[in-house]
């Protein structure tokens, strides 16, 4: 069974990827950052959404010697010039917290109405401290006029994809993951482990 770090402390992230590649639980097997004596804050200092992912994998799988997958992920909003972008979770300051940032954000869109935004996810996989490979996913949407849901985390509660009512946190986890930036990305990571299980008993980079 492949042993695959989770290079994030974000436990909702966490969740989210072991529902995505549930159809893998026999094959794989997500080990979480706590379970690693010692780790270390990976500063995300890069320009891109790939970039920070990649850091955060190849930074990882080097300390903890064995394969590792992380992302990085945000909110891109048009009428904002892209913000907060790959400063997300920064975007209210150190230690805020989701309600802190959505306050933020919607104190910046009063009276803008392009509304227009869309979630980003870049997510990598990296073995000891090489990359292997990137995936992108991402969603288009809008952003409300006031959170709306209890559902999800970060800007969830702010934003409805297209072709929905609903924010993201009034839909079901089922329903978010077969839509949202990190289901996407998710979703190729796990086609791509499907390829390499399928082509060998495990893989070429173990």
């Amino acid at each position: 069974m492949l042993q695959m770090l989770a290079a994030t402390t974000n436990k909702n992230k966490v969740r989210e990827f072991q529902e995505i590649l549930k159809d893998l639980k026999d094959k794989i097997n997500i080990i979480t950052t706590d379970a690693i004596p010692n780790f270390p804050e990976i500063v995300e200092d890069g320009t891109t959404f790939a970039e920070n992912a990649m850091k955060k994998a190849k930074e990882a799988s080097a300390f903890a010697d064995m394969v590792a997958m992380a992302d990085d992920s945000g909110l891109v909003v048009e009428a904002l010039d892209g913000a907060p972008g790959i400063h997300s979770a920064r975007y209210a300051g150190e230690g805020a917290s989701d309600a802190d940032r959505i306050a933020k954000l919607l104190k910046a869109m009063d009276g803008v109405t392009d509304r227009r935004a869309k979630f980003v996810c870049a997510a990598a996989i990296a073995y000891r401290g090489e990359e292997v490979k990137t995936f992108i996913g991402e969603i288009k949407g809008k952003i409300t006029l006031a959170p709306s849901g209890s559902n999800g985390f970060g800007y969830d509660p702010v934003f409805i994809p297209d072709g929905f009512e609903k924010t993201f946190a009034e839909l079901t986890d089922e329903e978010k993951n077969a839509v949202s930036h990190r289901g996407r990305a998710m979703s190729a990571v796990a086609d791509f482990l499907r390829d390499e299980f399928s082509k060998m008993d495990d893989f070429e980079f173990v």
